[in-house]
């Protein structure tokens, strides 16, 4: 009884490893290790590789809170001869480096009519990283 087991364990974790063999020879296939010379663009400078799958980036004084290292996988090549120049000023982040949305203005006020009730329903402008988007909240 405990030599039947066993040998169906052995089995079992033979299986599993062929399978994840398989799986890897497959992923492996498709996938391309990216990798980035010093002074290259993503989205800033690449100042130094940092390990195998890591590069140190030149970060500007407004972004001095960020940790300058990221993985291979979060940058892609930059193809233009310019450097893009994004504006900081319309961005507001917070102590945990998270977006502030702030309302801008009110764009329309509606009073909804039910049966016995009235629920009055506001347009609200916000300025947010995406650009202005348009949300319907209850006052």
């Amino acid at each position: 009884m405990i030599q039947e087991t066993t040998e169906k364990i052995v089995l079992i974790k033979q299986r599993i490893q062929a399978a994840h063999d398989r799986q890897k020879s497959y992923a492996n296939l498709k996938q391309k290790p990216m990798e980035f010379e010093i002074r290259d663009r993503v989205m800033l400078k690449v100042l130094a590789k940092v390990g195998k799958v890591a590069y140190r980036l030149e970060l500007p004084q407004e972004l001095s809170r960020v940790h300058h290292t990221f993985h291979v996988s979060n940058l892609k090549k930059c193809y233009t001869d310019e450097p893009l120049v994004m504006p900081f000023e319309g961005i507001h982040v917070d102590d945990k480096l998270q977006f502030v949305e702030e309302p801008v203005e009110i764009m329309e006020r509606e009073i909804k009519r039910l049966k016995r009730s009235r629920i009055p329903l506001v347009k609200v402008r916000w300025n947010s990283r995406r650009g202005p988007e348009f949300t319907s909240t209850y006052t």
